[in-house]
């Protein structure tokens, strides 16, 4: 495992209780939270303003570092919103690119310009994407393109508090609020009941809530899998593939905040895997596995950085299989979301039957 990878695991694993290391954070702990509570004082005082773009947004973010299923949803309602007749657009600041400007993600455009997960939206979705550290310079530079889009997702938005919001989506995983702590002690970006800027509705990508915050849980497990090559002509995973899969050695490759869940949910699947857990956002300069790994298993998050042209150059023993996440929230989240939109303006599509 690279070192940065062990790092991130040992900072999971120390923000899931107050033990040695999370006591030695602490201090570092109030003077971060002293920041961001003098930040969000000065946004409600008018000492700093809030922008409007001219459309709905809803921001889909966490209160926790770390994966908890933002992008997923990010897919989930931009889907939900096309069924109901919206015309979505997505605004990303695109963690881990080399740029800096705003840009536009194309389907065919490099991972490492645009941004891993922005390019996996694109791609899921079909929405136009901007990626852009300001995300109202993206939010304009996204509706000067596609003036028919009336409704923004500000993917990782939460704390952008810059971009005024009409809705807020606050992701929760398993973990909820960890130790309670903020970073760099605990897990916490900010307050868990921190004020919502907007109307908030909760997400729990759990079995059941994880924080005492009333909210909707959902379904996630893997669809199933596909070979690289499949993947990127747009074929759909198969549960099939397990039974194929199943009693060979199989390396599980995962870049991803957190990689044992992918690998829990493979082993699930009666996979006999060797983990290899890469950092987040892992750029995939040079491949990672074994050259005579006969099959290797990896996340969408990890396809749209390998394309099946190199695989065939630099591994061509080995099949690369994708593993899709089937991702649902329950009908009450849809409905929620609907109920709040549906009193917002500007809209310029009609609601159609789902």
């Amino acid at each position: 495992m690279p070192a940065r990878a062990r790092l991130e695991a040992l900072l999971t694993r120390a923000w899931l209780a107050r033990g040695a290391l999370a006591c030695l954070l602490w201090p570092l702990s109030v003077v971060y939270g002293t920041v961001i509570g003098l930040r969000r004082l000065a946004y409600r005082s008018g000492w700093l303003r809030t922008e409007r773009v001219g459309r709905p947004v809803v921001v889909i973010g966490n209160r926790i570092a770390g994966g908890a299923g933002k992008t997923p949803t990010v897919v989930a309602l931009a889907l939900h919103l096309q069924s109901r007749g919206w015309r979505p657009g997505v605004v990303s600041r695109g963690h881990g690119r080399s740029a800096r400007q705003v840009q536009h993600v194309d389907a065919g455009a490099a991972a490492l310009a645009v941004g891993d997960e922005p390019l996996l939206l694109r791609l899921r979705t079909g929405v136009p994407v901007v990626v852009g550290r300001d995300r109202i310079a993206a939010a304009r530079s996204l509706l000067a393109a596609h003036p028919e889009v009336d409704v923004l997702l500000a993917d990782d938005g939460l704390q952008h508090l810059r971009l005024a919001r009409d809705i807020e989506v606050l992701v929760f995983d398993a973990r909820g609020a960890g130790n309670g702590w903020l970073l760099p002690a605990g897990p916490l970006r900010e307050p868990v009941d921190a004020p919502a800027a907007g109307r908030r509705i909760v997400l729990y990508n759990a079995a059941a809530p994880s924080t005492p915050l009333s909210g909707f849980t959902a379904r996630r497990e893997l669809a199933g899998a596909v070979e690289l090559s499949a993947w990127w002509r747009g074929e759909a995973a198969d549960a099939a593939t397990w039974s194929s899969l199943r009693h060979r050695p199989v390396v599980a490759c995962a870049g991803i905040a957190q990689p044992q869940r992918f690998f829990e949910q493979l082993r699930a699947h009666g996979l006999t895997i060797s983990e290899l857990a890469l950092p987040d956002h892992e750029p995939y300069a040079d491949l990672p596995w074994p050259t005579q790994a006969p099959d290797v298993v990896i996340t969408e998050k990890d396809a749209v950085k390998l394309q099946p042209q190199r695989m065939a150059r630099e591994r061509p023993g080995t099949r690369v299989w994708v593993a899709p996440l089937d991702f649902g929230p329950e009908p009450g989240f849809f409905d929620a979301l609907d109920e709040a939109l549906a009193t917002l303006t500007p809209r310029t599509a009609a609601p159609t039957t789902p």
